[in-house]
């Protein structure tokens, strides 16, 4: 057992104490979380939601972690990739006895870590809803917990799009019917349809997936609106401004904005939009398994994709894609001698050959072109953007 640490100075010890153990590591992430188990199954995890996740961060907390689960008899395997537990009455015991000096301070934004082991303090009983885990490298996860952590990680923004290892996140989460914020196993549904349709108490099922929706768990940034939660899945990052509206737009998780953009559109996973972009209705940014070669897709700053444009290419600043339009790797784009000379000077650092039709992943990355079609001939043409992309800023 851990007994009450009176000063600061002690605390600090304890946290070097732990960390010289031989076997520690210190984590890049770690947090608590309630768990939804199986209705059927309670082995099952179905969910986890965290309070508060660490990314790269607050090290002391985490030895203190480590060392209330081994006061409390939870050996902490740091071999693999990553650890999970149960806590007990005895973890929370033995964390509170060791933040003892900053019990008082954790308030508001100070001693996140603190204010969660305060709070479990106050419950009359854990039983097996709470578990722990820890990430000693960005490996696939193992876990539910862990799933579930590294998506915080991206919604929050605690870590970047695309920075992440989510190999095999399909694989370790299952299937269920979502009801609010609560999952059900599809086994349990199928197994008692018939009482639970004759008694008037089968739920009203939101969705059926794997993720959540983002509103379940995230709190936006300030000045972002999402019209209707089912348009942003869970590890979608949106920064502060950002306007999902209605309707056709969708942002899948590992994707997302960097700054204030409007989405009327379709943002699929590992696609990225810079600030001051529109995505407008019903376009599409292809994701890395919807012909993109496996290339993820980034659209610059103050970009304006069309109606019902598909882009599967990266495009640079100041870019306009007109509505209805694909432009592809494959696209064949016509581009006339004077145009292409304005589009060089634009991009000093391009290597363009001096022709007249170019393939889209040749003018990838480039900033302030127009991609239009020709209505008289049909052809894909781009020419130097003159067009300033300007989102309405009592909007954002």
């Amino acid at each position: 057992m851990i007994e009450p640490i009176a000063t600061v100075d002690e605390f600090k010890a304890l946290v070097e104490t732990t960390k010289a153990s031989v076997d520690y590591r210190e984590p890049i992430a770690f947090g608590i979380a309630r768990v939804d188990r199986g209705q059927k199954n309670a082995d099952k995890i179905l969910q986890a939601s965290f309070p508060l996740i660490n990314w790269k961060e607050n090290y002391g907390s985490a030895a203190i972690f480590i060392a209330a689960l081994e006061a409390s008899k939870i050996k902490v395997d740091f071999s693999g990739s990553e650890f999970t537990a149960t806590i007990n009455d005895d973890f929370v015991a033995n964390a509170m006895n060791a933040f003892a000096p900053y019990i008082d301070e954790a308030i508001g934004d100070a001693h996140r870590n603190v204010q969660v082991v305060k709070t479990l303090s106050s419950m009359n009983t854990l039983g097996a809803n709470f578990r722990i885990v820890f990430l000693f490298e960005d490996a696939a996860p193992l876990s539910v917990e862990a799933v579930y952590l590294k998506l915080y990680a991206l919604s929050t923004s605690k870590a970047a799009l695309r920075s992440i290892n989510l190999n095999g996140a399909f694989g370790v989460l299952s299937n269920v019917a979502w009801v609010g914020n609560t999952p059900y196993e599809l086994e349990y549904l199928r197994e008692h349809e018939i009482a639970l349709k004759l008694t008037g108490t089968y739920p009203l099922v939101d969705s059926v997936d794997k993720f959540p929706r983002y509103l379940q768990h995230i709190i936006p940034a300030e000045n972002t609106r999402i019209l209707e939660a089912s348009r942003v899945r869970m590890g979608a990052q949106l920064a502060a401004g950002t306007t999902v509206m209605p309707g056709a737009s969708y942002i899948n998780f590992n994707a997302g904005t960097l700054g204030a953009v409007m989405v009327e559109g379709r943002i699929s996973s590992s696609a990225i939009v810079g600030a001051g972009s529109d995505v407008g209705g019903g376009a599409s940014i292809l994701g890395v398994l919807s012909g993109t070669d496996g290339h993820p897709i980034t659209i610059g700053e103050n970009t304006l994709l069309g109606a019902n444009s598909v882009t599967g290419v990266p495009l640079g600043d100041g870019c306009i894609v007109d509505a209805g339009i694909s432009i592809l790797a494959g696209t064949k784009v016509k581009i006339a001698p004077a145009e292409l000379e304005k589009i060089k000077l634009a991009n000093p650092s391009a290597d363009l050959d001096n022709k007249t039709t170019f393939k889209g992943s040749e003018l990838q990355g480039l900033n302030g072109i127009h991609f239009r079609h020709n209505s008289l001939t049909g052809e894909t043409e781009a020419k130097r953007s003159t067009r300033e992309v300007k989102l309405n800023v009592e909007l954002h």
